[in-house]
């Protein structure tokens, strides 16, 4: 398996180019944040969103990128004129975005949701750019396809979410044999202590209020069902070159011990914050310097306490779904992540009852054959087959 190479510093006094890709969401709102505390360290170069296109005019106005790219062609129309007066160039559609991945950059953040972040993440890999990843699917999904264009690219890879964030501030890479395993830790979301005979009455409303992280409706719910952990052992598999026997998770409802990293000495190292998704992706933006940040400071007096269990898999069955998944190989992790997109739509749409995405996921990933991936067509048809099977299958 490829060990992830420690990026190469960038030196303090270079403005960085930086591309945002899902400008419009939760992501893109904190990356925003940060780099408006510094726009004298960096450039804007592109913008790319999914359907929020008045939102998209809006930051391009502002921020003047070379390129803008609408997801939804049928807003390119509406995107185009409202920059006419620019010296914007506006793309559109799945090709529009990668256009917009495959620019020169010294950082690309990949913050679209779901599969769809696939071939853009792919694209400015391809093109060497550093990329600054949100997006757990991609990881899941092609992996060792993600891994191998690494190496061949020699693009780094800066882990944003809060978990690989803080392993990756923490984790020798230069005395990696000393590392005996990792931890990532788990708020346990809105329905931690939620009588198990009540979840069938579980509303979108409900899943989507986090008690402790402001996130987009999908991934809200994959911290109720505790799938994101599921997805976040995957991708922390590929990006740390850990077996998954060396892979484990703690709830830890507080959400200011972000992960840990336990050494062959019995040292535990872990990285400590408030519950703000600015503060890794701050540490991506600048590393190896840090920033500084308008963020809450922690205060662990006043905290007084931090608490810490192991899951409950009862509770959480998407949590030994995603281990079963990591264990079976590249086409069931792709059908893990294919079947829980298509059953958490359909959860906010109402069609199906809370507990029925793990249900359905777990439906689809006995239907799932063990076949080789060898490349990114492996992957989408693998993909177009686990959505079939999450659509046409029961309904709860």
């Amino acid at each position: 398996m490829p060990r992830t190479a420690r990026p190469t510093p960038v030196p303090a006094t270079k403005r960085r180019r930086i591309t945002v890709l899902g400008a419009t969401g939760s992501i893109g709102d904190s990356t925003l944040n940060v780099l408006d505390q510094h726009l004298e360290q960096f450039e804007i170069v592109a913008l790319t969103a999914q359907d929020n296109a008045e939102k998209l005019i809006t930051l391009a106005r502002k921020y003047h990128p070379q390129l803008v790219a609408i997801g939804n062609e049928t807003h390119f129309r509406t995107v185009k004129t409202a920059l006419a007066n620019t010296n914007i160039h506006v793309v559109a559609g799945s090709t529009g975005i990668e256009e917009a991945a495959s620019l020169a950059a010294d950082l690309s953040v990949c913050a679209i949701v779901g599969a769809a972040g696939l071939l853009p993440t792919l694209r400015a890999i391809e093109q060497g750019n550093a990329v600054a990843i949100a997006n757990k699917e991609t990881l899941v999904c092609a992996g060792e396809l993600v891994m191998q264009a690494r190496m061949k690219s020699g693009a780094k890879l800066l882990p944003i979410d809060s978990e690989h964030n803080a392993i990756f501030q923490v984790f020798a890479s230069e005395h990696r044999v000393a590392v005996e395993k990792i931890t990532l830790t788990a708020s346990g979301g809105p329905f931690l202590t939620r009588s198990l005979d009540t979840l069938h009455t579980v509303t979108p409303e409900e899943a989507t209020a986090h008690p402790r992280w402001n996130m987009g409706q999908k991934v809200s719910v994959d911290s109720a069902t505790m799938m994101n952990k599921g997805l976040e052992l995957i991708e922390a598999h590929y990006l740390f070159a850990m077996a998954p026997e060396q892979l484990d998770v703690l709830v830890h409802p507080e959400s200011i011990v972000h992960s840990l990293v336990h050494y062959a000495d019995g040292s535990v190292l872990a990285q400590l914050g408030m519950p703000d998704m600015r503060i890794p992706i701050g540490y991506v933006l600048s590393w190896p310097n840090r920033l500084k940040l308008d963020t809450p400071r922690l205060n662990l007096a006043k905290l007084g306490a931090l608490h810490f269990a192991q899951p409950d898999t009862q509770r959480f069955p998407a949590l030994r779904l995603a281990r079963e998944a990591l264990m079976a190989g590249p086409a069931h992790m792709i059908a893990l992540n294919a079947a829980n997109e298509v059953a958490v739509a359909r959860f906010l749409k109402k069609e199906i009852p809370f507990p029925a995405i793990a249900a359905k996921v777990a439906r689809v990933l006995e239907a799932t054959h063990t076949i080789s991936i060898h490349s990114i067509a492996d992957v989408l048809e693998a993909d177009k087959v686990a959505r079939e099977l999450a659509k046409n299958g029961a309904s709860s």
